[in-house]
């Protein structure tokens, strides 16, 4: 009777084996130590939006992921948009930067 268990749960066990690998995804989450450097990432740039003199911030939502920026919400013209953008790439970190921002 041991035996019939114990080959029933081998069995079960080898059966199931390329359905729980085939669940393996790739990631989609961060580390601690990505989070942590996507926090500094964000906050230097919404820092250097906010610092800028030349750019009157309406409404700019700043969101980073893996080193990915993304800039959202609204400016009052194509040019504050761009310092925006250019603003961001000067900030160390910064591998991309995704502009969705809307001119008022």
């Amino acid at each position: 009777m041991q035996k019939l268990k114990l080959l029933l749960i081998v069995c079960c066990s080898l059966s199931l084996m390329p359905v729980l690998t085939g669940c393996a995804g790739g990631r989609t989450t961060e580390s601690t130590g990505e989070y942590f450097d996507d926090s500094i990432i964000t906050s230097k740039v919404k820092a250097s939006i906010l610092g800028d003199s030349k750019l009157k911030v309406m409404q700019i939502n700043v969101e980073t992921f893996k080193g990915v920026v993304q800039l959202s919400g609204f400016v009052n013209s194509d040019a504050a948009a761009k310092r925006a953008v250019d603003l961001t790439r000067r900030v160390r970190g910064v591998k991309q930067v995704n502009n969705s921002l809307i001119v008022k």
